[in-house]
């Protein structure tokens, strides 16, 4: 069977520019749920802190991989798999429940993390490893085919 291959256009020596920056807010959406039930567990205000630092720079990198990503997916025409827009529709509520877990953060005292702020970190990352396991799939399915 011969299929047309999905390829990504913002590449740098190969490797598409979306899935360079994709490392940073899976670690820092997952640092946040570990700093949040560190903080349930002390109480100690500094990993609240740092749960709103793992947030920030989680959603503003993920939005930045997210435009990488879509362009990609806009660019690909034709070979474009369907499982992509799911996987982006997927990082989009990812990067919307960690803006609004971040305010909620931002909220003062034990209520700011405990119980809405560790439940909604809990979400954003069991909602972040189903939509990128639709990006994995897609990558070695689709990207890693040949025609």
């Amino acid at each position: 069977m011969n299929r047309s291959v999905f390829r990504p256009t913002l590449r740098v020596l190969g490797v598409p520019l979306h899935a360079m920056l994709v490392p940073f807010p899976i670690a820092c959406f997952t640092g946040a749920l570990m700093t949040d039930i560190v903080y349930a567990q002390t109480a100690q205000v500094q990993w609240t802190n740092f749960s709103q630092w793992f947030l920030a720079f989680g959603a503003i990198v993920g939005a930045i991989a997210g435009l990488f990503g879509l362009i990609d997916l806009l660019a690909a025409g034709r070979t474009r798999p369907t499982s992509g827009w799911f996987h982006f529709a997927l990082m989009a509520v990812v990067l919307i429940l960690a803006a609004f877990n971040n305010f909620v953060h931002a909220r003062d005292g034990w209520t700011g993390v405990v119980p809405t702020g560790l439940t909604l970190s809990a979400i954003t990352v069991a909602v972040m490893i189903v939509g990128g396991f639709l990006g994995h799939r897609m990558a070695y399915r689709h990207i890693g085919e040949v025609a």
